[in-house]
Order: structure tokens, then C-alpha cells, then sequence
């Protein structure tokens, strides 16, 4: 009768762990990653506790294969998520903002100066993660 509790708790921990990871990569991929990400790091941390509760419990063989994933995912995210802070600095440029004077190397390898790009629009896209 345990393995069926452990197997079940197995299921809801990587359903837990799948739901909160699917609403994270949502917030990401509008570039909004929280400043406070408590509810994103409690949600993995129950999925991990479910995880760890399921082998606990004893559990068959899917069940177990669900609670590892879930313990997986459990510890990644939110480690990740501790040793990259994304702080925005004071002199981050701003949207509408000037650009600084800089140098760069264009897709083809060759040098150019931003000056060269004064009088067009011009997108710069950076990529932002938490890890």
C-alpha cells in the first residue's frame, strides 16, 4: 500500500516540478524575470520534497523515474537561480537611451565603431537568462 502512496507522490512531484518550471520559462520568455522569485524557488523546493517523500514512501518503477526528474529539476532551477544574480547596474543604458562609444566585431569578423551606426535605428539585443 506504500509503494502506491510513494508512486502517486512520485506523479505530483514531477507534475509540481513540471507546472512551476513551464510558468517559469513563460515569465522568461518575456524577458520579466521577478525580483522576487520566493514563489518560483518554493514551488521547486516542494517538488524536491515530494521527490525525496516519494522514495520515502517506496514507489514503482515510473513513480521512482517521476520522483528523480522532479528532484532534478527541484535542485537546478533554484541553484541556478542562487549563484546568477541579475542586478541591473546604475549606468545600465535604457531604452531610448544613447548608446556609449564602443567597438565590436559584426557577424562577418570584421571591426566596426558604433559611430558608423549614428543616423540608423538600430536594435541591440542582449541575451538575459538566469543561469
Amino acid at each position: 500500500m506504500t509503494e502506491k502512496r510513494g508512486t502517486v507522490l512520485g506523479l505530483a512531484a514531477l507534475g509540481v516540478a513540471m507546472a512551476v518550471s513551464v510558468a517559469w520559462f513563460a515569465v522568461n520568455r518575456q524577458v520579466g524575470i521577478p525580483d522576487d522569485r520566493t514563489l518560483f524557488v518554493v514551488g521547486f523546493l516542494v517538488a524536491l520534497t515530494l521527490g525525496v517523500a516519494a522514495f520515502v514512501r517506496g514507489t514503482k518503477w515510473y513513480g521512482g523515474m517521476a520522483a528523480v526528474l522532479a528532484i532534478l529539476i527541484g535542485i537546478f532551477l533554484p541553484f541556478t537561480m542562487s549563484i546568477s544574480r541579475q542586478d541591473v547596474g546604475a549606468s545600465a543604458i535604457r531604452v531610448g537611451d544613447a548608446i556609449p562609444r564602443f567597438t565590436a566585431v559584426d557577424e562577418f569578423g570584421k571591426r566596426f565603431d558604433s559611430e558608423s551606426l549614428q543616423g540608423h535605428l538600430v536594435l541591440i539585443k542582449f541575451f538575459r537568462a538566469h543561469w
